[in-house]
Parts: C-alpha cells; structure tokens; sequence
C-alpha cells in the first residue's frame, strides 16, 4: 500500500496477525493502543530474521556479523533521523523509552542548569514519566515545579503558561499528545513562548509519534522523547532527539563500554555523539525492528493513517455521547485518538472486566496521571485508545460492550 491511495484499513488490519485471535470466545476488539500498539508482521519478521541470521554485537566487531548488524543498526538511527526530520543522525539517542529519555535529560542537563530557586514548569496533563523525573530534580536542588493549568476540556490555559515563565525558569517540559485526554497541545506555541525567553523545551512525543507527522525542526523543541513500542515498534526501545549543541554540552548519563574513547585508571575521554549517551550493549533488535516499524509508517503513510483515525474518534465522539450516563473526560477542541468516559454508578474497572468478557480491550485507572485525575476530581477512567488498523465496527463493539456493562449492572 502506498500513501497516495485512499487508506484501507482491512489491508493494513492483514498486516496486524494477533487481530485474528480470540479472547473469551469473541472476537479480539484492541482498543488500548495509548498503552502499546500491536505489530505489523514485517517487524516480527524483522526481530526473527535478526536473531536466526545476524545476531552479533556493534560497533567493535571486525567479522561479518558484527559489520552487517552495525550496518543495520545505525540504519534505523538514519530512518529515524529522517521520521521526525532532525538534522543530523547524531542528534538520535537510543534509549529504552520515552520515561528513560526523559529522566536522560533530568540527569544531564537538568544537573548543569538547574539550582536553588530555579524553576521547572510541566502541565497538568502530564504523564508521571513527565512528573517525577523533575520532581527528584527539584527536591535535590531546591528548586520548583511549576504546573501549567487546564480547563474543563482538557486544554491547556496558554495565558497562565506565559505567566508562568521568569527568569528562574530553567525549562519546560510538556506532552505533545495527552495519553489519558488525547488533547493535542499547541507544541509549537509552546516553544515559541519559551524561546522567547530563552528557556529550553523537552516535548513528550510518546503518544504523538504514532498519530501524527512530527517535524523537531518545525517544532524548533530542544528535546524530544518518544517510545518505540507505540509506533508499532518492539517494547524497550526509544528514542531521545537532542538539538546537538545541547547534547554536546551535556554529561554522558552513564558509563561503561562504547560511550569512551580511551579509559585509563587516570582519565576517560567520553566518546563522541550520539554515542555518548548509549553505554553498554544496546537492544540491537529493537533498534532494528524499530526501523522496520518506521519503514511500515511510511509505507502506509502516516498522513493518511491520521485523516483515518481522526474520522474514527469523530465517529466514535459521536456515538459514546449518545449514551444516556455516560460522560467524556477529554473534550479539546484539537484531540486525538483516545476516548476516555465514566459510566454513572460504575467504576472504570468493573467497565474493563465485562468489555473483557466480550473480548473488547481497554485500559481503565488513573493511566499514570493521577494529578490530572485529582484535577476532574475522579479516581479513574475507562479508556479506549485509537490506531489506525481500528474500524467503526470496533467502536459499534463497544458501544453494545457499554450497554451490556449498563444490564450488568441493573440486575
């Protein structure tokens, strides 16, 4: 399929071999892709191919294997590079995730540059992976957290944030797509403002790498983290961009092999980038099988993919607010892919366990956001999170899963 025919999601769904089973005899319904996404069988393959005819360590190796999964694994870092369109292959970090990324910058250059009285501001929508990190940083340093303010739709108050920045503010740091609203913040915006005063900003690209073309240079965001696992990639592998003037400046995170140069008992001179920050022995594999995954993105075409999902969240919107009981958490005007509802007199974990009874998939809890929870005032949601090999069908699923959860219920 290429990305200038119209977007066939029963092709693309061919491609997903775990959409053909069963759970509790029906039909699998997966609808918590927030959480993971599942694999197109090209990445599957990939990871099988790598281990039954590659399998060899990196960089060092002067033997075939090692030289052909080097070859392979800094050709995924160039398919990266070009995916989010950053400027060079050394601004592409390796990480095991967004969480790692995001505490690789807390630890290097949060160190350098944050002190006693200085700031760090986040949203209220944030993701713990996007809380704690700073939260240690802050209790270590005497320094402060500062929280960017939403309204009842779950859009950021962009007025409250300019208010926010001073001259003690060290950095901003805020999601790119909400995880438990699906809102769409304006990123850019938020950039802008910063730069402006000449503050730095890491974007949390976790959930907005699978929904959305991303472009750091258009962004002009200083960092950007993301996770490989929900761009259809294999779990435990993740990517930090860096614009390289900041990477440069940066401590390495860790030591070991392969982030020096030379190591004597006296002195080490760290290596250059990207590999600085990637000691030891990468997930080789899943560096690889992340590149397939963005090689199946582009073959789709990612574009496509979101002006098919966006018709399926409206779709779906429309026929979860027709049900008599049932409220949305999340109603941004600019939002993607994640539905999350209450149902009256129902807890979002007795919702999960009769949808899973029916064989439909969701997530139900505080999704790692309990201070946006504590914000609506609610201990938990049930959500169902969108991707493109979804159909209407599913939603109808679990349209008729929320009306037997309501019959449970009222016997």
């Amino acid at each position: 399929m290429t990305s200038n025919k119209p977007f066939d999601v029963e092709a693309v769904r061919k491609d997903f071999p775990i959409l053909n089973r069963e759970v509790q005899g029906n039909p699998l319904v997966y609808l918590d892709s927030a959480a993971t996404s599942q694999k197109p069988q090209s990445v599957i393959d990939t990871l099988v191919r790598y281990y039954t005819e590659i399998n060899a360590n990196v960089h060092r190796g002067v033997h075939t294997l090692s030289q052909e999964a080097t070859d392979e694994y800094e050709g995924a870092r160039i398919k990266l590079r070009k995916l989010i369109n950053a400027k060079e292959d050394a601004e592409i970090i390796f990480t095991r995730g967004t969480t790692e990324g995001i505490n690789l910058v807390a630890q290097t250059f949060g160190a350098q540059h944050v002190g006693e009285g200085d700031e760090v501001i986040i949203s209220n929508m944030e993701h713990h992976s996007n809380v704690v990190p700073w939260q240690m940083l802050c209790d270590e340093r005497g320094a402060h957290l500062r929280v960017v303010p939403i309204n009842d739709d779950g859009e950021l108050l962009m007025d409250e944030y300019e208010k926010l920045i001073n001259p003690r503010t060290k950095l901003v740091s805020i999601v790119h797509l909400s995880n438990a609203l699906g809102t769409i913040n304006p990123a850019k915006d938020v950039v802008a403002i910063a730069h402006q005063h000449g503050v730095p900003v890491l974007l949390d690209g976790a959930q907005s790498i699978p929904h959305m073309p991303v472009d750091v240079q258009d962004l002009d965001c200083d960092f950007y983290a993301f996770s490989g696992h929900k761009l259809f990639g294999p779990t435990g592998i993740g990517v930090l961009y860096g614009k390289r003037e900041l990477l440069e400046a940066m401590p390495p995170f860790q030591g070991g092999g392969d982030m020096i140069k030379s190591v004597t008992f006296e002195k080490t001179l760290y290596n250059d980038l990207p590999y600085k920050f990637e000691a030891g022995t990468p997930h080789i594999a899943g560096v690889i099988g992340l590149g397939a995954a963005v090689d199946y993105v582009n073959a789709i075409g990612l574009e496509n993919a979101a002006a098919y999902e966006h018709e399926l969240l409206k779709y779906g919107t429309e026929q979860l607010e027709a049900i008599e009981g049932l409220r949305l958490i999340g109603t941004a005007q600019n939002k993607s892919s994640v539905l999350s509802f209450l149902l009256e007199g129902i807890h979002p974990h007795d919702i999960g366990t009769v949808l899973d009874t029916q064989g439909i998939a969701i997530r139900t809890g505080h999704h790692c956001t309990q201070p946006l929870m504590q914000r609506f005032q609610i201990p938990a949601t049930a959500r169902a999170s969108l991707a493109f090999y979804n159909t209407k069908a599913e939603i109808d699923a679990l349209v008729e899963g929320i009306h037997k959860t309501f019959e449970v219920f009222s016997l």
